[in-house]
């Protein structure tokens, strides 16, 4: 006779790739730090599955990452068993995509389910090292979409999303990777927030009113010319700031800042760079208009070796696919 329901065997989570469009408030003199916005984008993406095996095994790309992550996690559940994790596909890492925090989540949230474990995304977050600063790549993982998080106070926790909204499904979304160029990270970012000239109050409040008065407004409406002039206007602010950090450029890539420019004069709308870069991103109207964008991109005599894209908002969180075990019979 049958044993009962198929169970689980293994899991797989598949979370795309975020930009972080920029920063809130680097001042804090409201008790509060960073804050930031971001949005969840189709196209690229992190994947991989896990299972109970007789010896631990990874595989894939980012295995030395993976291989930590389900390190710490089996500790933190206080899980005796071995796993194993095939990475099917990744994010390139330190480019401005999100890369770590997506796979650490998947790590924890895959092994949760595996074990039918309730999920804590935010706690297991801050235990594998992610979100100390930004709290979007969080958010994202576990609602998509166009997010602001509202920066870190006193207590140690992620820091609280304050706004989740759809992202339209006609706005398409440039995005222009250098595979040559890493951004800055772990110890570098950590010494260049260091160095950087603290930020005034007016001007965090400026990038506050821009996000809140200008920028959520129009993606409310729909109203793409609105939202890009924020965003823009938030990215041109920020890289200032940032610029000494990045060799006196807003940008840390010369070819990604020429294609930037090409895309600007051809009408596209809120150009950027997101969090240190190399990767920049741009907002067209539609499909049509974002194909025209992205071949006048990949004419310009600055864009060999750089990879354009075309994506679209990617409107929910994380997808967690548990795959049942054949029904096995007993006799």
């Amino acid at each position: 006779m049958h044993t009962g329901v198929p169970q689980p065997d293994r899991i797989t989570v598949t979370v795309p790739a975020r930009l972080h469009l920029g920063f809130l408030d680097l001042n804090g003199g409201l008790g509060r730090r960073f804050g930031s916005v971001g949005l969840a984008v189709s196209d690229l993406k992190t994947s991989l599955t896990i299972r109970r095996a007789k010896c631990p095994e990874v595989s894939g790309p980012e295995n030395d990452r993976v291989r930590r992550y389900l390190e710490i996690m089996q500790r933190s559940l206080a899980l005796d068993e071995a796993h194993a994790v095939s990475v099917a596909q990744t994010v390139p890492a330190h480019v401005g995509l999100g890369s770590g925090t997506q796979l650490a989540l998947a790590v924890a949230v895959g092994l949760r389910r595996l074990h039918n474990l309730p999920l804590d995304i935010e706690t297991d977050a801050l235990k594998l090292g992610r979100g100390a600063r930004s709290g979007i790549g969080i958010g994202l993982f576990r609602r998509g979409g166009f997010v602001v998080d509202g920066g870190h106070g006193a207590a140690a926790a992620a820091a609280p999303i304050v706004s989740h909204m759809t992202f339209p499904d006609d706005w398409r979304i440039l995005i222009v990777l250098d595979p040559a160029q890493r951004g800055l990270h772990g110890a570098e970012e950590v010494a260049a927030f260091a160095r950087l000239a603290p930020m005034s109050d007016a001007e965090a409040a400026q990038l506050c009113r821009l996000v809140l008065i200008k920028a959520l407004p129009a993606l409310a409406e729909q109203d793409l010319p609105s939202f890009g002039a924020a965003i823009r206007q938030l990215q041109r602010r920020l890289g200032c700031y940032f610029a000494p950090a990045q060799g006196g450029s807003p940008f840390t890539s010369r070819a990604v800042a020429a294609v930037l420019a090409t895309l600007e004069a051809a009408g596209a709308h809120g150009i950027g760079q997101s969090s240190w870069g190399p990767t920049a991103f741009a907002f067209a109207a539609s499909a049509e208009e974002a194909g025209r964008l992205a071949a006048l991109a990949r004419q310009c005599t600055h864009s060999e070796g750089l990879d354009i894209r075309i994506c679209s908002g990617f409107n929910h969180g994380a997808e967690i696919v548990a795959h049942a075990q054949a029904s096995v019979q007993n006799k």
